[in-house]
């Protein structure tokens, strides 16, 4: 195991066994290095590997500590993985999509209040009937995100906050090249929408695999 990896593995023991918690302050470099067996130089490599995935924050004249750990803050890592996406897996992304947004939207129908209904309904309103491809895709990343962020669940919420940037480009290709694409898109989230005011989740799940299975279709036929 190289020295840098050694580290890591180190403090993250000392992490998940409880010995630092959210929040904690990392101990002096010069104690922490001796309480491990480590060189300086290697401990610095492991906290920095560490900062940049959100596990340490490193406050200059300060010190070293935990975050908090929260999962939105972890799963920041994702979006920053998923953003050296090759063209060739977007359908894999879309797939993925599929399997965690309908249940996400089902979840939410439970919990969204009426305030958060009226919000997308006006949102959607403020559309029209003939946006702009780029108006609708930046709507239906918000609408999307509106929803799930009802969903109760914050490790979900992320994870699709993470994957729909991949996808992005696929709808807007698909809103300038499929001719009903604007329309369908406006119809299905109004659908989406009714489903969550009758609180059904069943056709709030069925709605929203059908407004992701269409993009997917789409792309599929296209490549």
């Amino acid at each position: 195991m190289a020295v840098t990896d050694e580290a890591i593995e180190k403090i993250k023991g000392m992490i998940v066994s409880g010995t630092l918690g959210p929040g904690d302050r990392l101990p002096k470099e010069s104690e922490l290095a001796a309480d491990l067996g480590l060189s300086r130089n290697s401990l610095r490599e492991a906290v920095r590997a560490l900062s940049l995935i959100r596990i340490l924050d490193v406050r200059q004249g300060d010190g070293t500590y935990v975050t908090s750990l929260d999962p939105q803050l972890l799963l920041e890592a994702l979006s920053f993985v998923v953003d050296f996406h090759r063209d060739d897996t977007v359908l894999e992304f879309l797939a993925v999509r599929r399997i965690l947004e309908p249940a996400a939207t089902a979840m939410a129908a439970s919990r969204i209040s009426e305030r958060q209904l009226d919000a997308l309904a006006s949102q959607l309103d403020a559309l029209g009937t003939a946006p702009s491809v780029e108006e609708l895709v930046a709507c239906d990343l918000e609408f999307h995100r509106g929803i799930v962020q009802t969903s109760g669940n914050s490790v979900l919420c992320s994870l699709l906050d993470g994957l729909s940037g991949p996808t992005t480009r696929a709808r807007v290709w698909r809103g300038l090249t499929q001719e009903d694409a604007v329309s369908r898109t406006l119809h299905e989230h109004r659908a989406i929408l009714t489903a969550l005011r009758d609180r059904d989740a069943e056709a709030a799940r069925s709605w929203a695999t059908v407004h992701i299975a269409s993009v997917e279709q789409w792309l599929r036929s296209t490549l």
